[in-house]
């Protein structure tokens, strides 16, 4: 169901891009659980934007990714 939304939600917003459903959870995981769950679709918000900004495509998005799920790592170890 989830791969069926992701390309409903595409072709709603006219958007033909190839998204890495797995890195994302992920990256929405760890932020759920280093910091806490609201923080998880507002990470994958800012992933998006981050990504978008350095010229989109799916190494931005693994780039940014790896710096959020770095830093929620890090968060988690602090306040833990």
């Amino acid at each position: 169901m989830l791969d069926e939304w992701i390309t409903a939600l595409l072709a709603e917003l006219g958007l033909d891009l190839d998204v890495d459903v797995k890195l994302l959870l992920d990256v929405a995981r760890d932020a759920a659980h280093s910091v806490a769950r609201p923080a998880a679709p507002l990470t994958t918000f800012v992933v998006g934007y981050a990504a978008a900004l350095q010229g989109g495509g799916p190494e931005a998005v693994r780039q940014a990714a790896d710096r959020a799920t770095a830093l929620a790592a890090a968060w988690g170890q602090q306040s833990g």
